[in-house]
């Protein structure tokens, strides 16, 4: 059956022909006489008896001549038939795929580095932003801060070729744009269509010219990624824009596992940030209409705290102080590297000879910051049909700490497939699950 599918057209326009007609008939099933039907029914059958018993071209083209007679003389025609056929194939994959979204599987990004090293979020090379360079410190420490993001850039080495090829399948997006005339610069917003951006255009002395297809800057926008100043004059011939954006984790979040069980301790789980209490919500700008996404590590009626590992200088949000960083205590027992999903996430003290410790990296591997909600000293209660969530680079994330527990009835789901960029291999992320490697 399926060779002669592959090799013969009058096969296939025969099952193309008896599929539309049957079409037909369940749509005009009820203005159709009982001798009508019958007919076209009768007719129907005997074009399928004859597929099913191999007839050759010519017979099977007979057949297909009686129920074109039948099915003109019977049924009603639509107008503009393959419009309507392809609008309907359309309508079909959207609900399949809405479908797919509400009850299975929904994509998610990952638009910051709060949960770094498990899941990445947008970065760039070089980042004018507040990511790197801290607007807080004094103006001389903010110039050479400045200063390196600009040697970083100008050493830049955009590839081409293949090689670009390559780098797009690992998530590098590269932009490079030269002045093409002298003057100031006035930056556009990009055009997008549903998810993806299409263009953006930034003029020059009155000049535009058109970035086509800019990356997802995440929470940083280009301009401020790449240092954009308005007021600056530039030259002809003068870098604009170089940089290499990173896009961030893009995965699937499975929707159907909690339908069947509760939110485990350790896993890496999407929420409504509705859930949020409202005056928290208003105090750290957090909008009530997106998603976050971290790790669980407190469930209803348990207590939270956090032990004192060491202490570090400088820390990102220390302002150049010292800033207390620990291991996670559940209802006073201490998690440990051996704990399911937590092995890999704490650079641990004191811990026995032949232990695995990982040191510190920034924004990678640490021991939570003791802030908020878990300073030192101080514990927390999750209420019952609560959840606490934290992210894993705890020196730079917006959770639990700061606004405490959540209803576990805002869980939609948990990470699931990492499926852009491309990456595979010991530092690679695509994939199942997020297992992350002391380095």
């Amino acid at each position: 059956m399926i060779l002669r599918w592959l090799f013969s057209k009058t096969y296939r326009d025969a099952g193309a022909l008896r599929k539309h007609v049957q079409r037909l008939v369940d749509a005009q099933r009820d203005q159709l006489s009982p001798a009508a039907r019958q007919l076209v029914n009768g007719t129907l059958l005997e074009l399928q008896a004859g597929i099913n018993d191999r007839l050759k071209d010519r017979d099977l083209w007979k057949l297909m001549d009686e129920l074109e007679q039948v099915a003109g003389k019977w049924l009603r025609p639509y107008p503009h038939a393959v419009w309507r056929e392809n609008v309907e194939v359309l309508l079909v994959a959207l609900a399949v795929a809405m479908g797919i979204r509400t009850f299975f599987l929904q994509p998610f990004k990952i638009p910051t580095g709060s949960m770094q090293p498990t899941l990445y979020g947008v970065t760039s090379l070089p980042d004018f932003s507040r990511s790197t360079i801290d607007f807080s410190a004094d103006r001389a420490t903010i110039e050479a801060q400045a200063r390196e993001q600009v040697k970083l850039r100008d050493a830049l080495q955009i590839p081409t070729g293949w090689q670009r090829v390559k780098e797009w399948l690992k998530g590098n997006s590269y932009i490079h744009v030269v002045a093409e005339n002298d003057g100031m610069l006035q930056l556009g917003k990009p055009f997008r269509f549903l998810i993806f951006n299409i263009e953006q255009t930034i003029s020059i002395g009155g000049k535009p010219q058109t970035i086509w297809f800019p990356p997802d800057c995440g929470e940083q926008p280009l301009e401020q990624r790449a240092g954009l100043n308005p007021d600056h004059v530039y030259k002809t011939g003068e870098d604009v824009i170089k940089m290499r954006v990173s896009a961030g984790d893009h995965l699937f979040v499975d929707r159907l596992t909690y339908n069947f069980r509760k939110p485990g301790r350790g896993e890496i789980v999407v929420f409504e940030t509705e859930g949020i209490p409202e005056e928290y919500r208003a105090a750290f700008g957090i909008p009530a209409d997106e998603f976050y996404i971290k790790r669980l590590v407190g469930l209803g009626g348990e207590t939270l705290s956090l032990k004192p590992d060491y202490d570090v200088t400088g820390a990102p949000q220390s302002n150049g102080g010292i800033i207390s960083v620990g291991h996670l205590v559940v209802n006073g027992q201490p998690l440990s590297a051996s704990t399911p999903r937590f092995e890999n996430l704490y650079g641990f003290s004191g811990v026995p000879a032949g232990t695995k410790v990982i040191p510190y990296q920034e924004n990678h591997y640490f021991g939570h910051a003791m802030i908020r909600n878990l300073t030192s000293g101080q514990q927390f209660q999750v209420r019952p049909d609560h959840l606490f969530v934290m992210g894993d680079n705890t020196m730079n994330s917006l959770d639990s700490r700061f606004w405490g527990d959540f209803p576990a009835a805002s869980i939609i789901g948990k990470s699931f497939f990492v499926y852009w960029p491309l990456t595979t291999g010991p530092n690679g992320r695509f994939g199942i699950g997020h297992s992350v490697t002391a380095e």
